[in-house]
């Protein structure tokens, strides 16, 4: 029931961030300072936000068997949400891929 469409939504929400930032590449590259936003460093934007998704897969799962995985997943998706909004108002480069790598954690 409702745990399953909350699994169902997060996932969404996982599966639509990647595909549109890979698709916005272009876009954010001639959006940003185009002395620091070349094509090596717009490439972080993305692999920020999936190094720090896959790292701590591990200990968040232990996190979820220790304090539960509702709370858990809770905590995350309010993170990955917050993060998303830090994203839409990134004006440099820099600070999208922090938000990006804020977002992967959560």
């Amino acid at each position: 029931g409702p745990a399953l469409w909350a699994l169902v939504i997060g996932f969404f929400m996982i599966l639509v961030d990647t595909t549109i930032v890979s698709v916005a590449n272009p876009a954010i590259k001639a959006a940003l300072d185009p002395d620091t936003a070349n094509l090596d460093n717009v490439v972080w934007v993305t692999s920020a936000y999936l190094l720090a998704y896959a790292v701590p897969l591990l200990i968040t799962g232990r996190l979820g068997d220790r304090f539960g995985p509702k709370k858990i997943y809770l905590i995350g998706l309010a993170i990955f949400t917050l993060a998303s909004l830090g994203c839409g108002l990134s004006s440099t480069l820099e600070m999208l891929i922090v938000f990006r790598a804020v977002q992967g954690f959560g």
